[in-house]
C-alpha cells in the first residue's frame, strides 16, 4: 500500500519535536487503579441501582452491572435506545454518529459503512500495513540500543493512530495531529472547547480529502465510502465526516488501550507470556481474555424507549441505563473465578465490543492490529519482560483504561524485519 501524500491532506503545524502522549491520559481517564471490588460489591448488592433524580423534572437513571442485564440492554435496541449518544457525542462527531442510531436507520449506515470493513480488505491492510507501521516502531526501539523501552510511549500509544491514518489513506507523517484531534474529541464533555475546536478542524482537514476522493477514488476507508452503494443509495458528505470522526477517535482509543492491556496482564504473568511466546497460535485466545480481564471501556449507555422491566425494577421511558462492561466481563454467573487471568479459559463471548445490533464494526481491525503487534513484539525483542527497576506501571483509568507504563527489557534484538 503506497504512503499517501497530497497538498490538500499536508498538515502544517506540527512540529518535529512535538509529543502527543505528553499530558494526553490525564484529562480522560483517571487514576483508579482497581475498580473491580466495587463493580463486584455492586454487582452482588445491587445488580441494578437505582439513581434518583437530583432536582424536579430530571429522569432517573439505573446502573446495571451483571452480565445477564447488560447483555439484555444492549440486545435490545427497541427497548433501550442509543440515541442518548447522539445527544452525547453528536457536537463533535455530527448527528449521523452511527453509535447514537436506532434501527432502522443504524441498519441502513451499517450496511453501507460495513463494506469497508470485509475480510479481503482486512487481509490487504495486514499485509501492506500494519505490518509495516508496526515493524517500523519496533526498528525505532532496536536502533536506540540497550535492551530497553517504555511499550507505552514508544509503541502502544503510536501504532494504532498510524494504522487508522494508513486506513483512511491519509498522510502517516500527520498522526501527532490525528492523536491531538482523536483525544480532545474524546474528552469533550471535561473539555468542551478544545473537543469542538479539534472537531471542526478535523472536519475541515477531513472535507478537502473527500473532495479528492471522490474525483480520484483509491484504495483506502474514506475511497469506499465516498463511492459504495446498497440499494441504490450511497452515503452524503455529512453522514461520512460523521463516521470518519468516530472511527478515528475510537480505533486510535480501542487498540491503544486494549493491546497495552494485555501486554501489561502477560508481563505480570510470566508462565502465561511464556505459553504464548512457545505457541503463537494462542495468541486470538489470550487477545480475548485480556479484553475480557481489562476491557478499553468500562461503561456505555441507552435511555429507555419505552416502560419496561430491568430486574426487579420498572424503569420508566425517558430513564437513563448505563451498563457497566467491566462488570459484566468479570460476573462469576458467567466466568468462573472472574478475577484471574487466564489465557487458557474455556472461551465465551465477552462483551468488551458491545453485543447485540451494536458490536463495533471495527472490531476485527482491533484484533488483527493486537496480534500482528504482539507476534512482531515477541519475535523481534526476545526475553521481552517488565524492567524491575521501572516506575510502578500499572493499568488505571475510570472509563478508559490502559497503562501508565510498560518499562521492559529484552536481550540483544534481532535487528531484521521478522527477524530476516
Amino acid at each position: 500500500m503506497a504512503e499517501p501524500t497530497s497538498k490538500l491532506t499536508r498538515v502544517s503545524d506540527i512540529a518535529l519535536d512535538d509529543d502527543p502522549f505528553e499530558g494526553f491520559d490525564d484529562s480522560i481517564a483517571g487514576d483508579v487503579r482497581d475498580p473491580y471490588p466495587g463493580l463486584a460489591e455492586a454487582r452482588r448488592d445491587t445488580p441494578v441501582l437505582l439513581q434518583e433524580p437530583e432536582f424536579d423534572g430530571q429522569a432517573a437513571s439505573f446502573l446495571v452491572f451483571p452480565f445477564e442485564l447488560v447483555s439484555q440492554v444492549l440486545r435490545d435496541g427497541e427497548t433501550f435506545s442509543s440515541a442518548v449518544l447522539r445527544d452525547v457525542m453528536g457536537p463533535v462527531m455530527g448527528d449521523h454518529i452511527i453509535l447514537g442510531m436506532d434501527e432502522p436507520e443504524h441498519r441502513r449506515h451499517r450496511a453501507l459503512v460495513g463494506t469497508a470493513f470485509r475480510q479481503k480488505v482486512l487481509a490487504r491492510w495486514e499485509i501492506g500495513l500494519v505490518q509495516r507501521v508496526v515493524d517500523e516502531l519496533v526498528d525505532r526501539i532496536v536502533a536506540r540500543g540497550g535492551g530497553s523501552a517504555e511499550l507505552v510511549r514508544d509503541f502502544t500509544f503510536r501504532f494504532p493512530v498510524q494504522v487508522i491514518a494508513g486506513v483512511l489513506g491519509l498522510p502517516r507523517q500527520d498522526y501527532a495531529q490525528f492523536q491531538k484531534w482523536a483525544s480532545a474529541i474524546i474528552s469533550v464533555n471535561s473539555q468542551w472547547d478544545r473537543g469542538i475546536e479539534a472537531s471542526v478542524a478535523l472536519k475541515d482537514y477531513l472535507s478537502r480529502v473527500l473532495a479528492e476522493r471522490r474525483v480520484s477514488p483509491g484504495e483506502d476507508l474514506i475511497s469506499d465510502l465516498a463511492v459504495t452503494e446498497l440499494d441504490g443509495e450511497m452515503l452524503d458528505d455529512e453522514e461520512i465526516f460523521s463516521f470518519l470522526r468516530l472511527i478515528l477517535p475510537a480505533g486510535a482509543e480501542t487498540t491503544f488501550r486494549s493491546s497495552g492491556n494485555l501486554l501489561y496482564a502477560l508481563l505480570t504473568h510470566t508462565d502465561q507470556l511464556d505459553a504464548v511466546r512457545a505457541d503463537r497460535s494462542l495468541l486470538p485466545q489470550a487477545i480475548e481474555e485480556g479484553l475480557r480481564w481489562e476491557p478499553p471501556l468500562l461503561l456505555t449507555t441507552r435511555v429507555a424507549a419505552k416502560d419496561t422491566m430491568l430486574g426487579p425494577f420498572d424503569v420508566p421511558a425517558g430513564a437513563g441505563v448505563t451498563v457497566s462492561l467491566g462488570a459484566a466481563n468479570r460476573d462469576p454467573a458467567r466466568y468462573p473465578d472472574p478475577d484471574r487471568f487466564d489465557v487458557f479459559r474455556d472461551p465465551k463471548q465477552h462483551i468488551s465490543f458491545g453485543y447485540g445490533p451494536h458490536m463495533c464494526l471495527g472490531m476485527h481491525l482491533a484484533r488483527m492490529e493486537t496480534r500482528v503487534a504482539l507476534d512482531t513484539l515477541f519475535t523481534r525483542l526476545p526475553d521481552l519482560r517488565l524492567d524491575p527497576t521501572g516506575d510502578d506501571p500499572h493499568i488505571h483509568g475510570e472509563i478508559f483504561r490502559s497503562p501508565t507504563s510498560l518499562p521492559v527489557l529484552f536481550l540483544p534484538p534481532v535487528t531484521g524485519p521478522r527477524g530476516r
